[in-house]
């Protein structure tokens, strides 16, 4: 019987209490790291956003200004931008008494800026442009949302 006694104490181990005692530290840590990892990912998802705000804006503006080539001098220009969202459609502008109005498909800017727009969205776009004095078509104001979240670009400023 001693023998038995004597085995059980060589015997290494854990104590339940020990085993408890990590556990609590273990959830106490994850409590403390769970928000500032949250904190993380969603400045993370909010950058990508804008980022994809940047490449929609810089493929806008540059279907913009290869359909402004085309405007003839002496007319106006409007300055709103549709967004024709129709599979296939392809960028144009049209001039009715010498006001001039863009059409930019949202095929041609996604496959410029490589945005997937699938579960994102173009919103307003605005622009100046004064095709008399030969100025270059701006883009003032362009509204982009993705994942329920807007980023808006407005006089050079992203915003989200």
């Amino acid at each position: 019987m001693f023998e038995k006694i004597r085995k059980m104490k060589n015997k290494k181990g854990f104590t339940l209490v020990e085993l408890i005692v990590v556990l609590v530290i273990l959830a106490i840590l994850a409590a403390l790291l769970v928000p500032a990892l949250t904190g993380y990912i969603d400045k993370a998802k909010q950058q990508s956003i804008i980022a994809e705000c940047r490449m929609t804006v810089m493929a806008t503006q540059t279907l913009i200004d290869e359909q402004y080539a085309t405007v003839k001098l002496g007319g106006t220009v409007a300055t709103a931008v549709t967004i024709d969202k129709n599979d296939g459609a392809k960028s144009s502008v049209t001039t009715n008494n010498g006001q001039s109005t863009f059409t930019i498909s949202q095929d041609e800017i996604s496959a410029l800026s490589e945005v997937k727009y699938t579960d994102s969205s173009i919103g307003d776009v605005t622009i100046t442009a004064n095709a008399v004095s030969g100025a270059i078509c701006k883009i003032d104001k362009l509204v982009y949302t993705a994942d329920g979240k807007t980023c808006t670009y407005e006089n050079g400023q992203y915003k989200f």
